[in-house]
């Protein structure tokens, strides 16, 4: 008879796929016990079932048809006619009665082996994809812009993991149009983002708010609005002003804050990164405008911050998965962690704080 090759071994603890690749796998594990469980020849041809391969390793592990029968809760007689069953189709007699148990044959032995592997395999393939259906297991794909992951998905994501230990966490940093592409594309599951007041091509979206924070004026430290607390934007005409680049998101809400105050500061350099700008304001070469969650990234430089007032000014940081694509089970838990009032949510920084839906 000739050898069963050795199936693999079931994943390990915190093992995650999607529910396509879950699929995928213990499709390809089926049909790995079908090929280990099949032997072709001019005589045989085999195509044992998951209940026939349970039921010979319950007869080997228990030595006797009766015990056997009564783990498996079936008849005896239908537990005997599935070995008959078996054998026939083996050709070949799995088991043999010593004068106290049944015994596997050589062939059995072997046969045994492959069934036991094969059944542990798709044993645990299935207590993967229940997990997955439960939300315990699984990953989740998180786009979104560089200083949201830095400074408000941190705490969210270390009080999720501990909740949802085998769950896969993946954050992807971009710019605000990229982070919606990959939502979009199904790159990303999801995506933790600001948004604007105005109506935006999001129609496709599923928008959910979930933080704000103000607008404030940062400023070096021997400047003369240094000492003051607030600020009117109006009182930024004419002034040095160190812009973010075009592409950014901060970009976009700054520059309509300024036109909606009617204000034209004196622009004297732009650019993309925080630290960059943070670094120009420190060094005196002018003052510059930031969101409240971008605030602790500019701590290292030493600059001072300037609440602005007459308007206060805000931007809204929201959720956003694709509205025709259902969420994983992971993927709506960790959603349910950013937006579920009754959560115990991280404090945010000075300037920014949580909304309830």
């Amino acid at each position: 008879m000739r050898r069963f090759p050795r199936g693999g071994a079931g994943p390990r603890a915190g093992t995650t796929v999607e529910a396509e690749s879950t699929r995928l796998t213990l499709g390809a594990r089926l049909m790995q016990v079908k090929h280990q469980l099949s032997i072709d020849s001019c005589a045989v041809r085999t195509d044992l079932t998951l209940q026939q391969l349970r039921v010979v390793v319950a007869v080997e592990e228990a030595g006797s048809f009766t015990s056997a029968a009564q783990r498996l809760l079936v008849a005896q007689s239908s537990l005997s006619r599935t070995v008959a069953e078996v054998e026939r189709r083996l050709g070949t007699p799995l088991f043999e009665r010593t004068t106290r148990r049944l015994e596997p044959t050589p062939a059995g032995r072997e046969v045994v082996a492959a069934a036991r592997r094969a059944v542990e395999a798709v044993d645990a393939e299935m207590r993967h994809v229940e997990g997955y259906l439960a939300g315990r297991t699984g990953r989740v794909r998180i786009a979104t812009l560089p200083s949201l992951a830095a400074i408000l998905l941190p705490g969210v994501v270390s009080a999720f993991r501990a909740q949802h230990p085998q769950v896969e966490v993946t954050i992807e940093d971009a710019l605000s149009d990229e982070v919606l592409e990959r939502v979009r594309g199904g790159v990303a599951d999801l995506a933790v983002t600001v948004v604007s007041q105005a109506p935006d091509p999001l129609a496709d979206l599923d928008v959910t708010p979930v933080a704000r924070d103000r607008f404030c004026c940062v400023v070096p430290p021997g400047h003369r609005f240094a000492r003051r607390d607030r600020l009117a934007w109006r009182e930024l005409a004419g002034e040095p002003f160190i812009a973010f680049d075009r592409t950014t998101s901060i970009r976009q809400h700054v520059d309509a804050c300024l036109a909606a105050a009617d204000v034209a500061p004196r622009q004297v350099v732009a650019a993309r990164n925080i630290a960059a700008v943070a670094g120009l304001v420190a060094a005196d070469l002018g003052v510059s405008v930031v969101p409240g969650l971008v605030l602790p990234l500019m701590g290292f430089a030493g600059v001072h911050r300037v609440v602005l007032d007459e308007p206060a000014a805000h931007r809204t940081t929201a959720v956003v998965h694709a509205a025709a694509r259902p969420l994983s089970p992971v993927a709506a838990a960790f959603v349910a962690a950013l937006t579920d009032p009754a959560r115990a949510r991280p404090a945010l920084p000075d300037q920014a704080g949580w909304l309830d839906p």
